[in-house]
């Protein structure tokens, strides 16, 4: 128990701490950190094994996908679709206050026969695009023959 004591004219002040809140605050704390500690760590295992290293231990070398280097991105924003691939950048309106899924098709469908080894497309979404036309673009550059990557922080 801890016990305040002031001597002088000052009255008397006896404090009993109660700890056990405490204490058991710290053990869940503890605890807390302990399993979140485990996964962060399991998480980064993974990561490290999809990107560069290779999932065969004895096979050493590592092959670049084709075209890796060529920026291939969809922009979703406010005005429609921006499609930029290399230094190319094709800007795709809405109509009638909608997006142009067609349009954007043909554009895919054109980068796909040019690059048939071109698998990925990054989506990049302004904040204050909907929900329905963050899967809209998502669907057709899955019907284009792109595995659509989504990319946080929006088009810049």
């Amino acid at each position: 128990m801890a016990h305040i004591d002031t001597s002088g004219k000052g009255r008397n002040t006896n404090v009993d701490l109660n700890l056990v809140p405490f204490i058991d605050l710290m053990s869940v704390l503890i605890t807390f950190l302990l399993i979140s500690a485990v996964w962060t760590q399991v998480s980064m295992i993974q990561l490290g094994a999809s990107f560069a290293s290779p999932k065969d231990s004895t096979n050493t070398e590592y092959k670049v996908p084709p075209h890796e280097d060529l920026v291939f991105r969809l922009d979703v924003v406010s005005a429609g679709y921006v499609l930029k691939f290399g230094t190319q950048t094709k800007p795709i309106p809405k109509r009638n206050n909608e997006y142009d899924t067609q349009t954007l098709l043909t554009e895919l469908q054109r980068v796909k026969q040019a690059y048939p080894d071109k698998n990925n497309v990054k989506i990049s979404i302004a904040d204050e695009i909907l929900y329905e036309n963050v899967i809209a673009a998502m669907d057709t550059g899955l019907q284009a023959g792109f595995s659509p990557e989504l990319l946080t922080g929006g088009p810049r």
